[in-house]
C-alpha cells in the first residue's frame, strides 16, 4: 500500500486496477441508468416508512443508500485528485513553453505542452 498521489505514479502510463475500475465506475455513476437506480433506492426507501415494514426492511435499504453514498465518495475523490493533477500539469507545461518563448528559444517545454494536451484521459 503506498500513500502516494494516485497521478503521480509512474509506470509507463498504465493504470492500475483502481483507476480502471473507478473510470468506469465514474462512466456508469454519470449514465441515465444510474440516475434511474438511485431514483429507483429512493423510492424504495419511501416505500418501506409509508409501508411501515418491519425495522430489518428499513435498515436493509438505509444501508444500501449508504453503500452506495460510500462507493461514490471514493470515485468521486480519486476522479478529482486525477482531473487536478491534469491541470497542474498543463499549467507547469504552459507557464516553461511561455518562459522559454519570452526567451527566444523553442526547446523541451514546448514538447511538454504538447504531451500535456489530452493528459486526463491517459490519468
Amino acid at each position: 500500500m503506498t500513500f502516494e498521489h494516485p497521478a503521480r505514479k509512474r509506470d509507463g502510463g498504465r493504470r492500475g486496477r483502481f483507476e480502471e475500475l473507478a473510470e468506469l465506475a465514474s462512466n456508469f455513476t454519470s449514465s441515465p441508468l444510474f440516475a434511474v437506480l438511485c431514483l429507483c433506492l429512493v423510492v424504495a426507501f419511501v416505500a418501506v416508512h409509508v409501508a411501515g415494514l418491519p425495522t430489518e426492511w428499513q435498515l436493509l435499504v438505509g444501508d444500501s443508500m449508504g453503500a452506495v453514498t460510500l462507493l461514490l465518495l471514493a470515485m468521486l475523490k480519486n476522479a478529482e485528485r486525477r482531473a487536478e493533477h491534469a491541470v497542474q500539469r498543463k499549467l507547469d507545461a504552459i507557464a516553461r513553453a511561455m518562459l522559454e518563448q519570452q526567451e527566444g528559444r523553442r526547446g523541451q517545454a514546448h514538447e511538454d505542452l504538447k504531451a500535456a494536451v489530452g493528459m486526463e484521459e491517459r490519468l
